[in-house]
Protein backbone atom coordinates (compact mmCIF):
# COMPACT_ATOMS: atom_id res chain seq x y z
CA UNK A 1 0.00 0.00 0.00
CA UNK A 2 2.74 2.37 0.04
CA UNK A 3 4.53 4.43 2.69
CA UNK A 4 2.47 5.76 5.51
CA UNK A 5 2.09 9.12 6.45
CA UNK A 6 2.54 10.41 9.63
CA UNK A 7 -0.26 13.46 10.14
CA UNK A 8 0.09 15.69 13.18
CA UNK A 9 -3.51 15.94 15.05
CA UNK A 10 -3.49 19.42 16.50
CA UNK A 11 -3.85 19.22 20.26
CA UNK A 12 -7.26 20.00 20.81
CA UNK A 13 -8.60 17.30 18.89
CA UNK A 14 -5.70 14.78 20.12
CA UNK A 15 -8.60 13.54 22.73
CA UNK A 16 -11.74 13.07 20.04
CA UNK A 17 -9.29 11.05 18.01
CA UNK A 18 -8.14 8.95 21.07
CA UNK A 19 -11.88 8.11 22.20
CA UNK A 20 -12.67 6.75 18.91
CA UNK A 21 -13.61 9.93 16.75
CA UNK A 22 -13.34 8.15 13.01
CA UNK A 23 -13.67 11.43 11.00
CA UNK A 24 -10.22 12.86 10.41
CA UNK A 25 -11.54 16.51 10.12
CA UNK A 26 -9.68 19.42 7.53
CA UNK A 27 -9.03 21.47 10.29
CA UNK A 28 -7.59 18.92 13.15
CA UNK A 29 -4.65 18.22 10.25
CA UNK A 30 -1.48 19.85 11.71
CA UNK A 31 0.62 19.42 8.23
CA UNK A 32 -1.68 19.25 5.48
CA UNK A 33 0.81 20.02 3.15
CA UNK A 34 2.13 16.54 3.74
CA UNK A 35 -1.27 15.08 2.39
CA UNK A 36 -0.41 14.54 -1.55
CA UNK A 37 -2.39 11.60 -2.89
CA UNK A 38 -5.80 10.18 -2.24
CA UNK A 39 -5.92 7.02 -0.67
CA UNK A 40 -2.41 7.22 1.44
CA UNK A 41 -2.84 5.56 4.42
CA UNK A 42 -1.87 7.78 7.06
CA UNK A 43 -0.63 7.33 10.94
CA UNK A 44 -2.11 10.07 13.28
CA UNK A 45 -0.11 11.17 15.71
CA UNK A 46 -0.28 13.47 18.23
CA UNK A 47 2.47 16.51 18.90
CA UNK A 48 5.14 14.33 20.55
CA UNK A 49 4.47 11.82 17.86
CA UNK A 50 2.51 9.52 19.80
CA UNK A 51 0.12 6.91 17.98
CA UNK A 52 -3.46 7.53 18.00
CA UNK A 53 -5.07 5.86 14.94
CA UNK A 54 -4.39 4.56 11.48
CA UNK A 55 -6.77 6.04 8.30
CA UNK A 56 -6.93 7.19 5.04
CA UNK A 57 -6.97 10.75 3.51
CA UNK A 58 -9.79 11.21 1.21
CA UNK A 59 -11.47 14.40 0.40
CA UNK A 60 -15.25 14.25 0.64
CA UNK A 61 -17.67 16.80 2.31
CA UNK A 62 -17.20 15.54 5.58
CA UNK A 63 -13.60 15.67 6.17
CA UNK A 64 -10.03 14.95 4.54
CA UNK A 65 -10.29 11.00 5.14
CA UNK A 66 -11.47 8.48 8.23
CA UNK A 67 -9.81 6.52 10.94
CA UNK A 68 -9.34 2.29 9.97
CA UNK A 69 -8.11 1.41 13.36
CA UNK A 70 -6.60 2.14 16.15
CA UNK A 71 -4.04 -0.53 16.55
CA UNK A 72 -0.90 0.16 15.60
CA UNK A 73 0.43 -2.65 14.62
CA UNK A 74 -2.98 -3.23 11.74
CA UNK A 75 -2.28 -4.04 8.10
CA UNK A 76 -4.77 -2.21 5.93
CA UNK A 77 -4.21 -4.85 3.41
CA UNK A 78 -6.91 -7.38 2.06
CA UNK A 79 -7.50 -9.79 5.51
CA UNK A 80 -8.39 -6.22 6.78
CA UNK A 81 -11.06 -5.84 4.49
CA UNK A 82 -12.18 -9.47 4.53
CA UNK A 83 -12.58 -8.93 8.16
CA UNK A 84 -14.79 -5.94 7.55
CA UNK A 85 -16.83 -7.25 5.30
CA UNK A 86 -17.14 -10.20 6.89
CA UNK A 87 -18.45 -8.47 10.24
CA UNK A 88 -20.59 -6.60 8.57
CA UNK A 89 -22.40 -9.38 6.90
CA UNK A 90 -22.13 -11.02 10.21
CA UNK A 91 -24.47 -8.61 12.03
CA UNK A 92 -26.97 -8.23 9.30
CA UNK A 93 -27.54 -11.91 8.58
CA UNK A 94 -30.76 -12.10 9.89
CA UNK A 95 -31.86 -9.94 6.25
CA UNK A 96 -29.97 -12.42 3.98
CA UNK A 97 -32.44 -15.31 5.58
CA UNK A 98 -35.67 -12.71 5.52
CA UNK A 99 -37.37 -13.93 2.14
CA UNK A 100 -39.78 -11.10 2.72
CA UNK A 101 -36.89 -8.43 2.50
CA UNK A 102 -34.51 -8.16 -0.18
CA UNK A 103 -33.59 -4.96 0.14
CA UNK A 104 -31.26 -3.88 2.95
CA UNK A 105 -27.81 -2.49 3.82
CA UNK A 106 -24.98 -4.64 3.83
CA UNK A 107 -21.89 -1.78 5.01
CA UNK A 108 -22.59 1.62 6.11
CA UNK A 109 -19.64 3.60 6.24
CA UNK A 110 -17.93 4.66 9.69
CA UNK A 111 -20.80 2.30 11.54
CA UNK A 112 -18.91 -0.91 10.13
CA UNK A 113 -15.40 0.38 10.43
CA UNK A 114 -15.19 2.19 7.31
CA UNK A 115 -15.78 5.93 6.50
CA UNK A 116 -16.50 6.50 3.08
CA UNK A 117 -17.82 3.47 1.88
CA UNK A 118 -21.60 2.06 1.76
CA UNK A 119 -22.82 -0.94 0.27
CA UNK A 120 -26.33 -1.94 -0.37
CA UNK A 121 -28.05 -5.08 -1.26
CA UNK A 122 -31.06 -5.81 -3.76
CA UNK A 123 -31.58 -9.66 -4.29
CA UNK A 124 -27.81 -10.89 -4.83
CA UNK A 125 -26.96 -8.12 -6.43
CA UNK A 126 -24.94 -4.90 -4.97
CA UNK A 127 -24.75 -1.54 -5.34
CA UNK A 128 -21.20 0.08 -3.86
CA UNK A 129 -21.14 3.65 -3.16
CA UNK A 130 -17.66 5.62 -2.76
CA UNK A 131 -17.62 9.12 -1.29
CA UNK A 132 -14.37 10.00 -2.37
CA UNK A 133 -11.25 9.18 -4.88
CA UNK A 134 -9.13 7.85 -1.37
CA UNK A 135 -11.67 4.96 -0.67
CA UNK A 136 -12.13 4.19 -4.40
CA UNK A 137 -8.39 3.40 -4.54
CA UNK A 138 -8.86 0.61 -2.20
CA UNK A 139 -11.22 -0.36 -4.84
CA UNK A 140 -9.99 -3.94 -5.36
CA UNK A 141 -9.58 -5.04 -1.82
CA UNK A 142 -13.11 -4.18 -1.31
CA UNK A 143 -14.56 -5.92 -4.43
CA UNK A 144 -12.79 -8.93 -3.51
CA UNK A 145 -13.48 -9.10 0.09
CA UNK A 146 -17.33 -8.88 -0.86
CA UNK A 147 -16.87 -11.82 -3.49
CA UNK A 148 -15.23 -13.44 -0.51
CA UNK A 149 -18.01 -13.27 2.10
CA UNK A 150 -21.35 -13.86 0.02
CA UNK A 151 -22.56 -14.96 -3.12
CA UNK A 152 -22.17 -11.91 -6.05
CA UNK A 153 -25.03 -11.76 -8.62
CA UNK A 154 -23.69 -8.54 -10.04
CA UNK A 155 -21.95 -5.18 -8.80
CA UNK A 156 -22.58 -1.77 -9.57
CA UNK A 157 -20.86 1.49 -7.87
CA UNK A 158 -21.72 4.82 -7.79
CA UNK A 159 -19.07 7.05 -7.62
CA UNK A 160 -20.05 9.91 -5.55
CA UNK A 161 -17.27 12.17 -5.62
CA UNK A 162 -15.90 14.87 -8.24
CA UNK A 163 -14.18 18.05 -7.35
CA UNK A 164 -17.42 20.22 -6.48
CA UNK A 165 -18.23 16.94 -4.54
CA UNK A 166 -21.06 15.85 -6.94
CA UNK A 167 -22.25 12.50 -8.59
CA UNK A 168 -19.76 11.42 -10.86
CA UNK A 169 -22.44 9.93 -13.54
CA UNK A 170 -21.15 7.18 -15.74
CA UNK A 171 -21.93 3.43 -16.64
CA UNK A 172 -22.25 2.03 -13.30
CA UNK A 173 -21.60 -1.60 -13.93
CA UNK A 174 -18.60 -3.33 -12.69
CA UNK A 175 -19.18 -7.09 -13.31
CA UNK A 176 -21.34 -10.08 -12.89
CA UNK A 177 -24.48 -10.47 -14.92
CA UNK A 178 -26.71 -7.74 -14.96
CA UNK A 179 -30.23 -8.36 -14.09
CA UNK A 180 -33.30 -6.88 -16.37
CA UNK A 181 -34.54 -3.42 -15.24
CA UNK A 182 -36.81 -3.19 -13.62
CA UNK A 183 -35.00 -5.10 -10.78
CA UNK A 184 -37.92 -5.94 -8.20
CA UNK A 185 -37.04 -6.35 -5.23
CA UNK A 186 -38.79 -6.91 -1.45
CA UNK A 187 -39.45 -4.90 1.91
CA UNK A 188 -41.54 -6.27 4.19
CA UNK A 189 -43.19 -8.43 1.43
CA UNK A 190 -43.96 -4.86 -0.48
CA UNK A 191 -42.63 -5.03 -4.12
CA UNK A 192 -40.38 -2.28 -5.39
CA UNK A 193 -39.15 -1.74 -8.84
CA UNK A 194 -35.21 -0.45 -8.84
CA UNK A 195 -32.82 0.33 -11.25
CA UNK A 196 -29.32 0.17 -10.04
CA UNK A 197 -27.92 1.59 -13.63
CA UNK A 198 -29.37 4.77 -13.47
CA UNK A 199 -27.58 7.26 -11.79
CA UNK A 200 -27.25 8.17 -8.69
CA UNK A 201 -30.57 6.76 -6.90
CA UNK A 202 -32.00 3.70 -7.68
CA UNK A 203 -35.20 4.09 -6.80
CA UNK A 204 -35.95 3.41 -3.05
CA UNK A 205 -34.62 4.94 -0.18
CA UNK A 206 -33.81 1.84 2.16
CA UNK A 207 -33.17 3.95 5.16
CA UNK A 208 -37.00 4.43 5.95
CA UNK A 209 -38.48 0.72 5.56
CA UNK A 210 -39.91 0.96 9.55
CA UNK A 211 -41.47 3.93 8.76
CA UNK A 212 -42.77 2.34 5.95
CA UNK A 213 -44.12 -0.47 7.74
CA UNK A 214 -45.53 1.63 10.43
CA UNK A 215 -47.61 3.31 8.18
CA UNK A 216 -49.22 0.63 6.62
CA UNK A 217 -49.73 -1.47 9.74
CA UNK A 218 -50.84 0.89 11.85
CA UNK A 219 -52.07 4.46 10.47
CA UNK A 220 -53.07 4.28 6.93
CA UNK A 221 -56.58 2.53 6.94
CA UNK A 222 -59.21 4.47 6.45
CA UNK A 223 -57.40 7.52 5.85
CA UNK A 224 -56.86 10.59 2.90
CA UNK A 225 -53.12 10.34 3.00
CA UNK A 226 -50.96 13.08 0.98
CA UNK A 227 -47.00 12.22 0.17
CA UNK A 228 -45.15 15.24 -0.35
CA UNK A 229 -41.21 15.37 -2.12
CA UNK A 230 -42.78 11.68 -2.49
CA UNK A 231 -39.59 10.66 -5.21
CA UNK A 232 -41.33 7.56 -6.18
CA UNK A 233 -43.80 6.74 -4.04
CA UNK A 234 -42.75 4.70 -1.76
CA UNK A 235 -44.77 6.22 1.19
CA UNK A 236 -47.74 6.13 -0.65
CA UNK A 237 -47.65 2.41 -1.67
CA UNK A 238 -47.67 1.16 1.87
CA UNK A 239 -50.09 3.55 2.70
CA UNK A 240 -52.63 1.98 -0.08
CA UNK A 241 -51.44 -1.58 1.04
CA UNK A 242 -52.37 -0.59 4.87
CA UNK A 243 -56.12 0.24 3.39
CA UNK A 244 -55.72 3.92 2.66
CA UNK A 245 -59.03 5.62 1.12
CA UNK A 246 -56.79 7.55 -1.31
CA UNK A 247 -53.27 8.73 -1.77
CA UNK A 248 -52.08 12.14 -2.93
CA UNK A 249 -47.95 12.47 -4.33
CA UNK A 250 -46.42 15.43 -4.95
CA UNK A 251 -43.36 15.72 -6.18
CA UNK A 252 -41.48 18.85 -8.67
CA UNK A 253 -39.42 15.81 -10.91
CA UNK A 254 -41.23 15.25 -13.93
CA UNK A 255 -40.01 11.39 -13.68
CA UNK A 256 -41.97 11.00 -10.85
CA UNK A 257 -44.98 10.48 -12.46
CA UNK A 258 -44.12 7.49 -14.47
CA UNK A 259 -41.62 5.95 -11.17
CA UNK A 260 -44.81 6.51 -8.87
CA UNK A 261 -46.84 4.72 -11.55
CA UNK A 262 -44.80 1.77 -11.56
CA UNK A 263 -44.30 1.21 -8.03
CA UNK A 264 -48.17 1.06 -7.53
CA UNK A 265 -48.31 -0.92 -10.86
CA UNK A 266 -45.67 -3.56 -9.52
CA UNK A 267 -48.12 -4.38 -6.35
CA UNK A 268 -50.92 -4.45 -8.48
CA UNK A 269 -52.39 -1.60 -7.29
CA UNK A 270 -54.53 0.43 -10.31
CA UNK A 271 -52.26 3.88 -10.00
CA UNK A 272 -55.65 5.71 -11.69
CA UNK A 273 -57.32 5.19 -8.41
CA UNK A 274 -54.35 7.20 -6.82
CA UNK A 275 -53.58 11.16 -7.11
CA UNK A 276 -49.93 12.14 -8.81
CA UNK A 277 -49.52 15.27 -8.88
CA UNK A 278 -46.15 16.77 -10.70
CA UNK A 279 -45.88 19.70 -8.95
CA UNK A 280 -43.57 22.12 -6.61
CA UNK A 281 -44.64 21.25 -3.20
CA UNK A 282 -45.26 24.72 -1.85
CA UNK A 283 -47.19 25.49 -4.73
CA UNK A 284 -49.55 22.36 -3.50
CA UNK A 285 -49.63 23.84 -0.36
CA UNK A 286 -51.26 26.77 -1.51
CA UNK A 287 -53.32 24.82 -4.11
CA UNK A 288 -54.88 23.09 -0.86
CA UNK A 289 -55.49 25.95 1.33
CA UNK A 290 -57.34 27.67 -2.13
CA UNK A 291 -59.18 24.60 -2.36
CA UNK A 292 -60.10 23.40 0.80
CA UNK A 293 -58.46 20.32 0.95
CA UNK A 294 -57.17 18.38 4.26
CA UNK A 295 -56.15 15.15 4.84
CA UNK A 296 -56.05 12.52 7.34
CA UNK A 297 -52.35 11.93 7.08
CA UNK A 298 -49.33 14.25 5.49
CA UNK A 299 -46.02 13.05 5.12
CA UNK A 300 -43.36 15.32 5.10
CA UNK A 301 -40.07 13.92 3.94
CA UNK A 302 -37.93 16.75 2.21
CA UNK A 303 -34.04 16.84 1.15
CA UNK A 304 -32.20 18.41 3.48
CA UNK A 305 -31.56 21.29 0.69
CA UNK A 306 -33.87 21.73 -2.36
CA UNK A 307 -34.29 25.07 -5.42
CA UNK A 308 -36.78 25.41 -7.01
CA UNK A 309 -37.50 28.45 -9.19
CA UNK A 310 -39.44 30.27 -6.76
CA UNK A 311 -38.26 28.35 -3.44
CA UNK A 312 -35.59 27.29 -1.72
CA UNK A 313 -35.64 25.02 1.16
CA UNK A 314 -32.97 24.15 3.44
CA UNK A 315 -33.82 21.79 6.71
CA UNK A 316 -31.92 23.42 9.43
CA UNK A 317 -34.03 26.90 8.42
CA UNK A 318 -37.22 26.25 6.99
CA UNK A 319 -38.64 23.00 8.37
CA UNK A 320 -40.73 24.75 10.90
CA UNK A 321 -42.63 26.55 7.88
CA UNK A 322 -43.30 23.60 5.98
CA UNK A 323 -44.55 22.04 9.14
CA UNK A 324 -46.61 25.18 9.66
CA UNK A 325 -47.76 24.74 5.79
CA UNK A 326 -48.68 20.88 6.84
CA UNK A 327 -50.52 21.90 9.34
CA UNK A 328 -53.03 24.25 7.63
CA UNK A 329 -53.57 20.64 5.49
CA UNK A 330 -54.16 18.39 8.94
CA UNK A 331 -57.74 17.27 9.77
CA UNK A 332 -58.09 17.69 13.37
CA UNK A 333 -56.80 14.35 14.62
CA UNK A 334 -54.98 13.83 11.75
CA UNK A 335 -51.43 12.54 11.80
CA UNK A 336 -48.07 14.39 10.29
CA UNK A 337 -45.14 12.32 9.88
CA UNK A 338 -42.54 14.77 9.48
CA UNK A 339 -39.04 13.00 8.64
CA UNK A 340 -35.55 14.84 7.74
CA UNK A 341 -31.99 13.44 7.03
CA UNK A 342 -30.20 16.63 7.97
CA UNK A 343 -26.88 15.76 9.78
CA UNK A 344 -26.35 19.28 11.06
CA UNK A 345 -29.01 19.27 13.81
CA UNK A 346 -30.40 16.39 16.37
CA UNK A 347 -33.74 15.02 17.69
CA UNK A 348 -33.67 17.75 20.17
CA UNK A 349 -33.50 20.49 17.57
CA UNK A 350 -35.96 18.98 15.21
CA UNK A 351 -38.60 18.81 17.96
CA UNK A 352 -38.19 22.13 18.29
CA UNK A 353 -39.22 23.16 15.12
CA UNK A 354 -42.08 20.80 15.82
CA UNK A 355 -43.09 22.91 18.71
CA UNK A 356 -42.29 26.32 17.18
CA UNK A 357 -44.48 25.49 14.22
CA UNK A 358 -47.72 24.62 16.54
CA UNK A 359 -47.19 27.37 18.66
CA UNK A 360 -46.98 29.89 15.98
CA UNK A 361 -50.73 28.15 14.40
CA UNK A 362 -51.95 27.93 17.56
CA UNK A 363 -52.09 24.52 18.00
CA UNK A 364 -52.15 21.91 20.08
CA UNK A 365 -50.17 18.14 19.11
CA UNK A 366 -49.33 15.07 20.71
CA UNK A 367 -45.89 12.45 19.81
CA UNK A 368 -47.14 9.38 18.62
CA UNK A 369 -43.46 7.59 17.89
CA UNK A 370 -40.49 8.34 16.41
CA UNK A 371 -37.92 6.84 14.91
CA UNK A 372 -33.74 6.83 13.57
CA UNK A 373 -31.73 4.25 11.41
CA UNK A 374 -32.95 0.85 10.95
CA UNK A 375 -30.55 -1.49 12.48
CA UNK A 376 -29.01 -2.45 9.32
CA UNK A 377 -27.49 1.08 8.98
CA UNK A 378 -25.37 0.80 11.46
CA UNK A 379 -24.07 3.79 13.29
CA UNK A 380 -20.82 4.58 15.72
CA UNK A 381 -21.27 5.78 19.16
CA UNK A 382 -18.30 7.86 18.78
CA UNK A 383 -19.56 9.65 15.39
CA UNK A 384 -23.36 10.63 16.27
CA UNK A 385 -23.52 12.24 13.20
CA UNK A 386 -23.93 9.48 11.43
CA UNK A 387 -27.28 8.60 12.59
CA UNK A 388 -28.79 11.44 10.73
CA UNK A 389 -32.47 10.25 10.10
CA UNK A 390 -35.22 11.77 12.72
CA UNK A 391 -38.53 10.74 11.76
CA UNK A 392 -41.61 11.92 14.60
CA UNK A 393 -45.36 10.70 13.91
CA UNK A 394 -47.46 14.00 15.46
CA UNK A 395 -51.05 13.84 15.98
CA UNK A 396 -52.72 17.48 15.36
CA UNK A 397 -54.72 17.42 18.51
CA UNK A 398 -58.65 19.13 18.25
CA UNK A 399 -59.29 22.60 19.56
Amino acid sequence: MGKEIDIKVKARFVNKIAKGFPLIAKESIGNLNDLQNEGSLVRLVDENNRFLAKGYYGKQNKGYGWVLTQKENDKIDQSFFNEKIRTAYDYRKPFFEDTETTAFRLFNGEGDGIGGLIIDHYDGHYVISWYSKGIYSFKDYIIKALQNTVEVKSIYQKKRFDTKGQYVDEDDFVMGEQPEFPLLVKENGVRFAVYLNDGAMVGVFLDQREVRRTIRDKYAKGKTVLNMFSYTGAFSVFAALGGSVKTTSVDLANRSLPKTIEQFSVNEIDPETQNIVVMDVFKYFKYAVKKALKFDMVILDPPSFAKSKKFTFSAGKDYTNLLKDAISITEDNGVIIASTNCSTFDMKKFKSFIEAAFREMNGKYELMEEFSLPTDFKTSSDYKEGNYLKVVFIKKING
